[in-house]
């Protein structure tokens, strides 16, 4: 497994770059901090380590570039502490955050979960919505268009069709996602679910399938 390792600070790259190697990675540290979605495409890595605050554009800028691409797992490390990054970090499709200084043998329990996640993920049965709308290992298609899922979202689209014509509440959908060691919190979750109903809305022509139930949770008919 490659990781790529996006950050400034040298020393910090440096010694994160030594550490996944002796946890047996292969690692790459970014150099060209104006274009790093070319970083990417050069080094095709399983997995991004991403710092914040980074020269000409920040990261959370640079995930979004990334998650036009590709939906390689994403780890954002960041001295800032904020809610309101940790929820930016999601927004912009980033799978999780880890706040500076880290354990080392935390971040490295953390990478190699979500790299289980991504890349040891096995199949699942169709589900249909209807004649034309199904979703299937991490896709969800309407009409022969189809649309990729981040993890984060397909563990939403999964629990909330194993419960469907039920309401599923916030609770239970952050505490799924909790289960898996994603970072989420309620706004990270109000967050998630849009994105997801986004990307659904896009390929059925606007009509929902996540529904919500205001003061209750969410549900798919």
């Amino acid at each position: 497994m490659k990781i790529l390792i996006v950050e400034d600070d040298m020393t910090l790259a440096n010694e994160l770059a030594l550490l996944c190697r002796r946890w047996g990675f292969e690692a790459v540290c970014a150099k060209g901090f104006r274009e790093i979605t070319q970083e990417y495409i050069q080094c095709q890595p399983d997995f991004i380590l991403m710092d914040i605050n980074l020269p000409y554009y920040d990261g959370f800028y640079w995930c979004e570039q990334i998650r036009k691409i590709s939906n390689v797992p994403v780890l954002f490390l960041s001295s800032r502490d904020q809610n309101a990054d940790k929820v930016m970090a999601m927004a912009s499709g980033g799978d999780d955050y880890v706040e500076k200084p880290f354990d080392p043998e935390l971040l490295l329990l953390k990478i190699r979960a979500m790299l289980r996640r991504a890349y040891e993920y096995t199949a699942n049965d169709r589900d249909y919505l209807n004649d034309s709308m199904y979703y299937e290992n991490g896709m969800f298609f309407c009409d022969g268009k189809s649309v990729e899922l981040t993890r984060s979202e397909s563990k939403i689209m999964s629990t909330l069709l194993s419960k469907r014509g039920s309401i599923v509440s916030r609770e239970k959908l952050m505490q799924q996602l909790w289960n898996t060691d994603e970072f989420v919190t309620d706004a990270s979750l109000t967050v998630l679910v849009s994105r997801l109903r986004t990307k659904l809305n896009e390929i059925t022509g606007g009509q929902d399938v996540v529904v919500t139930k205001k003061g209750m949770g969410y549900y798919i008919e």
